[in-house]
């Protein structure tokens, strides 16, 4: 008889004693998989290497926030090898860089200077950050930060020098969706598009190759943003600037959306995001950009100019949401990658969108909470209340089905004779 080994021993897992003093809220691995930070409610943050071994170890714990950490992501490394920001039920976010030459476990290595970051950015009173999401531009060197509120309102931030972490500037802000009432349950989330630009289908259609893409969930609401080139003419002359339009909503929804994910890989011509609703099932929809009676681009579209049209959504939500300043409005002629574009309240710029839910995914009718893509969008995980991880793959025909599900079993596994 083999040695019975425990369930976690004998499909190669590791339980780790992550050390809160409370409930662990959020954690995030690096771009190379060999580190990971964990946040708690307790408002610390640690972070384990991986060893050649196999095994992880605790590198370094230090007091974050005040509050409740929400979520925490590592940065790119082409911005810097260790960054890691986080944000809290304090009102706060903040950038914390890595310290190399200091010595494990003392709490000092992403906390040099006493609970003080390398950059901090403060929310308003009653309205804390809720969730971010950053993308960095290698070509450009530009840094986009994304930040939305418990008031509903998503800001967009940029920094174009790498080197200089504390140098932000606000690029647009806009209102997602009503301000929730006092004490009602809320869900914000937002997340970049993650590939480097958009797809072919969409530039064919006249959005921006340097345009930003963002999906958002707010409440009940799953929307998808983009940003437009806006000129304006100034006594020294002529300058461009971001604004973030709603190109389409994603339908169908019956609860609060907990998460969203877009698809990593995009050069299929059209874009793959899923959601996490509480009513238990994880949705996939297609994004295209069709023309303007409704086709889907073919090849012989390629070969002539094609009527371009102006997306039925405007900046506006329809529920508070602020409306294009007057300059936007007024605007003639702004930059387009094909052709002229129509103009009509102020909608200039903004490009066509259509979402087609391809698949809805019963995750066991238990509310689901978490949902993302592996690197080449074609695996898609999800986690609920069950305490599963449930895996799906995309078919040929790109529906998506489930594959595997993972969950920890209690007790010794009978070994084989």
């Amino acid at each position: 008889m083999e040695e019975i080994l425990s369930p976690t021993e004998q499909e190669g897992f590791t339980l780790l004693q992550y050390g809160h003093r409370d409930m662990a809220e959020a954690v995030s691995f690096n771009y190379y998989g060999d580190r990971f930070a964990s946040s708690s409610v307790d408002g610390k943050i640690k972070v384990y290497n991986r060893h050649k071994d196999g095994t992880w170890n605790l590198s370094d714990t230090w007091g974050a926030h005040t509050a409740q950490i929400l979520e925490i992501h590592w940065l790119p490394p082409s911005i810097h090898p260790n960054l890691l920001a986080s944000i809290g039920t304090d009102g706060k976010f903040k950038l914390w860089v890595e310290d190399a030459t200091i010595a494990p476990g003392k709490g000092r290595r992403f906390n040099q200077h006493n609970n003080t970051p390398v950059w901090e950015l403060r929310s308003p009173p009653r309205a804390p950050f809720l969730s971010f999401s950053i993308k960095h531009n290698c070509e450009t060197r530009h840094t986009y930060l994304a930040l939305i509120k418990r008031n509903a309102e998503l800001t967009i931030y940029e920094n174009d020098r790498p080197e200089n972490l504390d140098s932000w500037t606000e690029i647009d802000s806009v209102k997602v969706c009503e301000k929730p009432v006092r004490g009602e349950e809320t869900t914000f989330k937002v997340g970049f598009d993650p590939n480097l630009s958009p797809c072919y289908n969409a530039i064919h259609m006249g959005v921006s190759k340097d345009a930003l893409g963002l999906i958002v969930a707010s409440m009940e609401r799953v929307t998808i943003w983009r940003t437009k080139e806006v000129a304006h003419n100034v006594s020294l002359g002529s300058s461009t600037s971001k604004e973030l339009y709603m190109a389409i909503e994603l339908k169908g929804h019956r609860g609060l959306i907990r998460d969203v994910a877009w698809a990593p890989g995009n050069p299929r011509g059209y874009d793959i995001v899923a959601t996490a609703c509480k009513d238990g099932f994880v949705r996939v929809f297609q994004i295209t950009t069709p023309t303007m009676d409704g086709r889907q681009l073919t090849s012989k579209d390629y070969a002539r100019p094609i009527e371009l049209g102006v997306a039925p959504a405007s900046r506006s939500s329809g529920n508070g949401a602020r409306n294009p300043s007057g300059i936007g409005s007024g605007l003639a002629g702004a930059r387009t990658s094909m052709g002229n574009r129509q103009e009509s309240d102020g909608k200039m710029g903004e490009v066509v969108h259509a979402a087609k839910e391809v698949s809805k995914l019963d995750a066991n009718r238990n509310p689901v909470w978490r949902v993302d893509f592996d690197e080449d969008g074609q695996l898609l995980g999800s986690t609920g209340d069950d305490g599963k991880l449930m895996l799906y793959r995309r078919e040929p025909n790109g529906v998506w089905s489930r594959s595997a599900e993972l969950a920890l079993i209690r007790g010794p596994m009978n070994g084989r004779e």
